[in-house]
């Protein structure tokens, strides 16, 4: 570890700077667009008689301009606070070498699209594609399409215990979920005090913009993550370190607060379907109503050698949340949907079901165990 901090030491101090390159016909005219139009400053610019170079600086970046490049002119983003003050309200340019410039807002407000509601299911055993996803984690997508875009639901992996080559970073999103299904992981957040291990069973909802980091993780770790936006962005922060000298756990980020469950503390109550009970996780409270989660569990007893249930939970019922996204932890049981074939769900399994649609859940097994996450918090359950 000492090497390679000796190594980044010596690399930044050698590294006094660096410069974009791009080609220009008219040197004369490309100086002209960057500093009058874009607000770049000169630094150099050479031979004197006749020059073929300058060298430019503004907003963070340095330009170097030089007269037959051989590389293409590519696109430059300019990010503003109000976008439509800078040249005269356009948003799209085009600078004399052919350079293409795109004046957008440097912090867009989050959006969130319309939910495409549709009846899915994503089951383990149809060997849905892992994929290397960042720092090295492992990712299989439980919800295909993404509702339009409107939510992602990950079953993650991290198969190998040992550090995770993680760094401190935050999410600009509207809800996320970090449910832990199997294994454990030492995760640390800003303002909350120092790390901690997330066992199976536990959860955390990661508020917008907190600072966060993973750390480690035991053997075959597998998480449930779900976010809300599907495409948000993950910013790198190089400033903060973690854990913070600040214990602040009633702080809020974006109007929610950071919230941990734990398993052994959870206390089991009637659900909202016939024949479960459920523990509730407290992050309705904490997001302030955008989602609740809870897991909710089989109580009706068993008939036959097959373990299945009796009753219970075979009722029909519709709900009116926008999105209710399930999780199969443990267990096995068939989902009926309207105008649906029915599906035999077993542990890793997961399902949508869009507001209104009637449904049941019948051939439970007693172990079955389930994890529901809703948005809205609240919602209605009709009995039919």
């Amino acid at each position: 570890m000492q090497l390679h901090d000796d190594k980044q030491s010596n690399r930044a101090d050698n590294i006094q700077g660096a410069e974009i390159r791009l080609p220009s016909e008219d040197l004369t005219a490309d100086l002209g667009f960057f500093m009058k139009t874009l607000g770049f400053r000169m630094d150099k610019i050479y031979p004197a008689d006749y020059p073929t170079v300058s060298v430019l600086s503004g907003h963070g970046l340095t330009i170097r301009l030089e007269q037959d490049a051989s590389e293409p002119p590519g696109t430059l983003r300019i990010l503003c606070r109000d976008p439509a003050a800078l040249a005269s309200g356009e948003t799209e340019l085009t600078a004399p070498n052919g350079t293409r410039v795109e004046i957008v807002q440097s912090d867009p407000p989050l959006e969130i699209p319309p939910t495409q509601h549709a009846f899915l299911v994503r089951r383990l055993k149809d060997n849905t594609p892992w994929v290397i996803g960042r720092a090295g984690m492992h990712y299989r997508d439980l919800v295909p399409g993404r509702l339009g875009g409107s939510i992602i639901a990950s079953h993650i992996r991290i198969p190998d215990a040992g550090p995770v080559p993680d760094v401190v970073h935050y999410h600009t999103v509207g809800f996320q979920l970090i449910f832990c299904y199997r294994g454990e992981v030492k995760l640390v957040y800003e303002d909350q005090g120092p790390p901690f291990m997330l066992k199976a069973g536990d959860c955390v909802i990661q508020p917008p913009e907190i600072r966060h980091r993973v750390l480690e993780s035991s053997e075959n770790l597998q998480v449930i993550e779900i976010g809300v936006p599907a495409d948000h962005v993950t910013t790198i922060d190089h400033e903060v370190e973690l854990p913070t000298q600040v214990l602040n756990p009633d702080r809020v980020f974006g109007g929610q607060t950071f919230c941990r469950h734990q398993l052994r503390d959870a206390v089991w109550e009637p659900w909202r379907l016939a024949g479960f009970e459920a523990r509730e996780t407290g992050i309705g409270k904490a997001t302030g109503g955008v989602a609740s989660v809870q897991v909710a569990r089989a109580t009706t007893g068993t008939d036959g050698a097959d373990g299945r249930s009796s009753g219970g939970g075979d009722q029909v019922t519709s709900h009116t949340g926008d999105i209710l996204f399930t999780f199969v932890m443990e267990g096995e049981v068939t989902l009926n949907g309207e105008n649906q074939v029915a599906h035999r769900l077993e542990a890793g399994d997961a399902y949508v079901i869009p507001p209104h649609t009637k449904t049941s859940l019948t051939d439970r097994s007693a172990d079955l165990e389930l994890l529901e996450v809703a948005l809205p918090a609240r919602f209605e359950t009709t009995v039919h």
